[in-house]
């Protein structure tokens, strides 16, 4: 059995989870059943992404995007739950199939567990507001640390679960933060994020998905998003997506040749309404599930695991 990863260029520590998770939570899976595919940790359940002809085992994976895939066909499909109740309600199944993201079962393996705090708050952009915005420079004036959703998925989560707060973008961010018992406040830059997939998590573990709004950071993070920037809009923009160039230096600066310095200084007084909308955000007050709804999301998970250990191995 192999778990399905979808390989992003970018990188994106959600999305990495399957490259080891299911090793802790269903050890020498990869020994049995080699025709079947494990669909795990992901907004995935899209016929553009899964193969045809294959046996898939659906293990806590969400809808989001596209037309949902046709399940009916009990020779490709073996679904034993799903992320959250928007989900199964979407693929046809009865509501005690939405059980909860995966990844929440990470704050129960050992090397994640007893860690030091040593971040007071945190925030954890989407991975393209990491790809275009400057979010790094962003974060230091309004006095949280940056965490990068691109990196090495471990090094995200112990960073997630040594803050005292998160402020996410990131929905894989907030789902780490509940897990680890870490308030979070969710933000949104722009309506390019998914909503659907929040609020099937957040309804899972009876949160709230109400985000505060950020404006984006940089012109080529407008660009990318197809919002606006100072009052410019660029849903409509014609021109190109951002390019590397675009992504490291702002085209608005780049355009008018200037020292480094300066160039610096001007970028940062464009992120300013970001800096002061992420400072807002960051002295709200957060939201955590209760221990009794998670522990008993875990319990229903870890009976899955059970039923799957049973049928499988």
């Amino acid at each position: 059995m192999k778990p399905y990863h979808w390989p992003s260029h970018h990188g994106n520590f959600g999305d990495d989870l399957n490259l080891w998770l299911w090793d802790a939570l269903l050890p020498g899976l990869r020994e049995v059943r080699e025709e079947t595919l494990l669909v795990g940790v992901g907004t995935v359940l899209n016929p553009t992404l899964l193969p045809n002809g294959v046996h898939k085992l659906v293990i806590g994976s969400g809808y989001g995007y596209g037309d949902p895939p046709d399940i009916s066909d009990p020779r490709e499909w073996d679904v034993r739950c799903v992320r959250g109740p928007k989900t199964a309600q979407r693929l046809g199944l009865s509501s005690d199939k939405g059980i909860v993201d995966p990844a929440v079962m990470i704050s129960d393996l050992d090397q994640f567990k007893n860690l030091p705090k040593l971040h007071r708050k945190t925030f954890v952009p989407h991975w393209e507001s990491a790809e275009f915005g400057m979010w790094e420079s962003v974060c230091e004036p309004a006095g949280l640390t940056y965490l990068d959703p691109r990196g090495e998925a471990k090094s995200v989560i112990r960073h997630i679960a040594q803050s005292e707060m998160i402020v996410a973008e990131s929905m894989h961010g907030a789902i780490l933060a509940d897990a680890f018992r870490v308030p979070w406040v969710a933000v949104t830059t722009s309506s390019s994020i998914n909503n659907f997939k929040w609020k099937d998590w957040a309804s899972s573990v009876g949160a709230n998905y109400q985000p505060r709004y950020v404006p984006v950071s940089t012109r080529a993070e407008a660009i990318a998003k197809k919002t606006r920037f100072w009052g410019f809009p660029f849903e409509g923009s014609s021109r190109q997506g951002p390019t590397a160039e675009t992504a490291q230096g702002d085209v608005l600066v780049q355009a008018r040749p200037s020292p480094a310095g300066l160039r610096g200084a001007v970028k940062q007084f464009l992120a300013a309404p970001s800096v002061l909308a992420l400072w807002q955000a960051s002295r709200q007050e957060p939201q955590l599930s209760s221990d009794m709804a998670l522990n008993s999301l875990k319990a229903r998970f870890n009976d899955v695991l059970e039923g799957v250990r049973k049928d499988y191995f």
